[in-house]
């Protein structure tokens, strides 16, 4: 498996956590150090990086397409029991992720492109 692959798996694998993590019974789902904000951010940064570097041709796609995952979760989150959406929680994976994509695009062009 090319590392470029690699990065796509790791992708989709952030993404498939996300949406487990964020309906599963709020017993089920791990507690970090970090506080709720920052557990948000960082998974959501981790996800824009990753689908930032394995798909970096398609910068402003993944910024809309990770920005309606986010509130596809949130809106989700009205159905799950015991879980609840918040606009703050929107707001944070949202941006935590396009601000990930942003830096994924920046890295990739400072980069020196490898031939062939």
């Amino acid at each position: 498996m090319t590392a470029h692959r690699l990065v796509q798996s790791l992708a989709w694998f952030c993404l498939a956590a996300i949406l487990v993590l964020s309906l599963v019974k709020p017993a089920l789902r791990p507690v970090t150090i970090l506080p709720h904000d920052g557990e948000h951010a960082a998974i959501f940064a981790l996800a824009g990086l990753a689908v930032g570097f394995g798909y970096p041709k398609h910068g402003l796609r993944n910024m809309t397409l990770l920005t309606l995952f986010a509130a596809a979760i949130e809106i989700a989150q009205l159905y799950a029991p015991g879980r609840h959406a918040r606009w703050i929680d929107f707001f944070v994976d949202a941006a935590a992720a396009c601000v990930s994509v942003a830096l994924a695009m920046l890295v990739g062009r400072l980069l020196p492109r490898r031939s062939g």
